[in-house]
This record gives C-alpha cells, sequence and structure tokens, in this order.
C-alpha cells in the first residue's frame, strides 16, 4: 500500500511514517522543514521516503502535483499550525493554513485518481466548549474560542461539507487530544518543556497547572487512525472519529507533571509560572465509544504507562542509542500488546 502524509516531518507525522515503513508500506510525504532537533531528523527519516516534498499546504499547485507524483493509495492530512498560543501570535498564518491548506489538499485528492481512502486530522478542539463533565460526541456542536481551536473546527466543517459537494474518495475526520511520547521538541507543550527543563536540572514552569486534558500515547492515537483507514478502505468508516483515552487517563496538567517528575527521578520539580496568559480551555474530554464499538479500538497504554515510554525513550536517546532503533522497539513492543 502506498501512504501519502501531509506534515510528515512533525512529531505525529514522524512517527507514523515508522509505523508504516515497519509495516513494508511505501510512504511518500508533504511538509515544512522539520525543526530542529526533530524526531524526523534524529531518526534520519528522509532515507526511508519515496518522496519528501517540502512543500507549504498553501501553494495548491505544488500540492497537487507533489501528490498526483506520489499516486498514493491512501492521503492521511496532519499538517497543520498546531499550537494555541502561536495562533494568537500569527493568526492569519493559522486560518490560512489549517483551512486553506486542508481546502487545497482536499482538492488534491479529488484530481488523483489513485487515491482510495483519505483521513483528515483534525482536534478534540473543534468542540464548543462549555466545560462539560461529559466528554463531547462526534455530533456535538463545534466551535472555538481561539484562532486555532477555531481555524480547526473550520476545517472540520470545510471536510464535512466538501465530502457531501464534490466527488471525492471515502472519507473520515479524526478527532484526538493531547498526545505524548518520545522525540517530541514542540514548543508549549507540556512533556517537552517538562523534559527540557529535567535534563537541564532546572524546575520547569507549568502555564495552566489544573487544567483537565486527555492524555494519551501517540502509538494509540495513530493505531486508532491506522483502523478507522482500514474501515475506509473496506467500505465504511465516512464521518467523524474521536480518539480519546478512558476517563483515568483524564487528569490534570499538574497531575502529569508529578508523574513525569516522579519518573525522571534525579530531584526533577516544577512548579506554576504565575503569569498571564491567552485563554485555553480549563477542561475538555472526548467520548471514543463509537471508536471503541465500531472499530474495535481502545488505548493499550493507561496515562502512567505513557508517561514512563516517553521518559525511558528520552533517557535511552540521552544514553546515546540510536533514535530510530528506540521508536523501532517501542513500535514492535506495542504492537505485541492486546
Amino acid at each position: 500500500m502506498r501512504y501519502y502524509i501531509t506534515g510528515h516531518t512533525g512529531f505525529k507525522g514522524a512517527w507514523l511514517t515508522q509505523i508504516l515503513v515497519a509495516q513494508g508500506h511505501a510512504v511518500s510525504g508533504q511538509s515544512l522543514d522539520p525543526i530542529d532537533g526533530s524526531l524526523f531528523e534524529l531518526a534520519g527519516l528522509s532515507e526511508l521516503l519515496e518522496h519528501d516534498h517540502r512543500i507549504d499546504i498553501r501553494d495548491a499547485a505544488a500540492t497537487q502535483a507533489a501528490l498526483a507524483l506520489a499516486k498514493p493509495d491512501v492521503v492521511i492530512h496532519l499538517a497543520a499550525q498546531p499550537l494555541v498560543r502561536a495562533s494568537y501570535e500569527d493568526p492569519q498564518e493559522t486560518y490560512s493554513t489549517n483551512v486553506m491548506g486542508t481546502m487545497n489538499v482536499l482538492d488534491a485528492i479529488a484530481h488523483v485518481e489513485s487515491i482510495k481512502a483519505s483521513l483528515i486530522i483534525t482536534t478534540d478542539k473543534v468542540y464548543r466548549n462549555i466545560n462539560q463533565l461529559a466528554g463531547y460526541k462526534e455530533d456535538d456542536p463545534l466551535g472555538g474560542d481561539d484562532p486555532y481551536s477555531a481555524s480547526k473546527a473550520m476545517a472540520d466543517i470545510l471536510t464535512q461539507s466538501w465530502v457531501k459537494s464534490f466527488v471525492s474518495p471515502p472519507t473520515a475526520i479524526a478527532r484526538a487530544g493531547n498526545v505524548i511520547g518520545g522525540g517530541d521538541v514542540s514548543r508549549d507543550r507540556l512533556i517537552p518543556d517538562l523534559i527540557h527543563a529535567f535534563t537541564n536540572n532546572t524546575p520547569a514552569l507549568i502555564r495552566y497547572p489544573q487544567a483537565v486534558r486527555p492524555w494519551q500515547h501517540v502509538l494509540d492515537c495513530l493505531n486508532g487512525y491506522q483502523l478507522l483507514v482500514e474501515q475506509l478502505l473496506s467500505g465504511g468508516g465516512a464521518g467523524a472519529w474521536n480518539f480519546g483515552p478512558p476517563e483515568a487517563s483524564v487528569i490534570p496538567v499538574a497531575e502529569v507533571a508529578n508523574l513525569t517528575a516522579e519518573e525522571w527521578g534525579q530531584g526533577a520539580t516544577w512548579s506554576s509560572d504565575g503569569n498571564e496568559h491567552p485563554h485555553e480551555a480549563a477542561l475538555l474530554t472526548l467520548n471514543s465509544d463509537k471508536s471503541r464499538m465500531e472499530l474495535g479500538w481502545k488505548d493499550k497504554l493507561s496515562v502512567q504507562d505513557a508517561i514512563r515510554w516517553t521518559v525511558d525513550w528520552e533517557k535511552q536517546r540521552t544514553n546515546g542509542k540510536l533514535v530510530r532503533q528506540i521508536c523501532r522497539n517501542q513500535i514492535e513492543k506495542f504492537l505485541f500488546l492486546s
């Protein structure tokens, strides 16, 4: 099977690339250049790809040409401006990338006959957040109080409209929450910030210690995406799907910080930074019953396991083990879990 991943140089994209290659698939990708110290670079993933395109998804003509060249069976659209705080700093880039970029990808997909299925990745933040305790279901209203959340809700609605309005291959939308795992170096993310501080023997500063989030390992999330693609290829799976962890893994930022510090050891500590920050949701959870019942998906790793795997990954890298081998070992271990 031939896969095409947009955003393949990002955190999820780099892990997904390695999973697909390990399973014997041919993979091509389209993305901006990876950030310094990225998993993509550390694992040398460019050499595993059939095509490694550095093309902005806002370039419609180049996106269509690259996709036509790759002739994939499956497209997984991950490319995005993914950060809430960055969306306040540059809202125009956020909207143009997440909305118009998604439209360019959808339009390019419609022009490539080889494509049998496409999966558009949005986020748990597409829902109109009213801080409810119950997890949001796929048919709950969409919204967004910050530019990032609003732009992803718009991309989600755009995708729903597109597949109803134009001839397209079987298409689904996946909505997931906070994923963690080894090799994430993005700014303004909890685990990377904690690991960076702990590595440098400095206290980590946390913005919103009491904010509650759904935490899951990146391999659990990507396993859901793969099951959904399989469903699309077998004639089902259209529409929107949530991939969030069980209730036990929906915990406050402070608890995740405590668990990570404990796992890291060496006197690792953190504290609240006490400063004013742009709005972020205080409570956000997903109801993933649909994915569990209809796809047979579930998280294989608890939040404690996910943190343990992440810290272990980082410690192995610090000790000089080859990054691609660390990833391969964790992927193989994950696939054998029930």
